[in-house]
């Protein structure tokens, strides 16, 4: 049986990224360059042969998913288990406001933000726990398949731990950086089914320098 392919894909830009404020389940639109970013995005998916995608169900993953759903002919399935996590009391700050307000409890989720979460967020492991369940489905449905998965750069990098075997307490060190419309390409080899990490931020447009098909 052929492997399994499902990219974990952060959504295009909102406005939280200008200063990097922490952006949880507040449902940010995309900006103009969001927008852009989706299209671009599309125009890869036309040629990438997706046999399914999915998206989180809030509106910067949904509405970066969509237009490539439309340019693979396929509908774009919402699943709640791919949204961000909750950040708590944090959600909107930047890393240096969480500073000043508690500097032991930023201390602390910087040296292991599973141990640790932000106060009043969301713990790491539930997260890893639904968004891991998500994609099981997803390889589940489409074995052999082709799957976009448009969800959030925390998730993703959590679940792209778990699933590979990856310490999650280490995800921010491992992978300090997540793109937009970029991401884990994972791929889902049986009969055990392993899952495997076969690259990271690949450039997901074509005719953009970088570009690197996904095999």
């Amino acid at each position: 049986m052929s492997d399994t392919v499902v990219l974990l894909i952060r959504h295009g830009e909102t406005s939280f990224h200008a200063r990097n404020r922490y952006c949880g389940r507040t449902d940010a639109p995309l900006t103009a360059r969001g927008r852009r970013q989706a299209a671009d995005l599309a125009v890869w998916a036309a040629t990438a042969r997706l046999d399914a995608v999915y998206s989180s169900t809030l509106r910067r993953a949904a509405d970066t998913a969509d237009p490539s759903a439309h340019a693979a002919g396929v509908r774009c399935t919402r699943d709640a288990r791919l949204v961000e996590l909750d950040f708590g009391l944090a959600e909107g700050l930047t890393a240096g406001e969480m500073a000043e307000r508690w500097p032991e409890q930023r201390a602390a989720f910087v040296s292991d933000p599973v141990a640790h979460p932000l106060p009043g967020g969301e713990d790491p492991r539930a997260a890893i726990d639904r968004g891991a369940a998500a994609v099981a489905d997803m390889a589940a449905r489409h074995r052999g398949g082709r799957v976009l998965a448009v969800c959030h750069s925390t998730l993703l990098r959590l679940v792209t731990c778990g699933l590979t075997g990856i310490d999650p307490a280490g995800y921010r060190a491992r992978f300090p950086k997540v793109a937009n419309t970029s991401g884990a390409v994972l791929r889902h080899r049986g009969p055990r089914g392993d899952w495997e990490l076969v690259d990271f931020n690949p450039a997901l447009t074509n005719g953009v320098p970088g570009h690197r098909p996904i095999t």
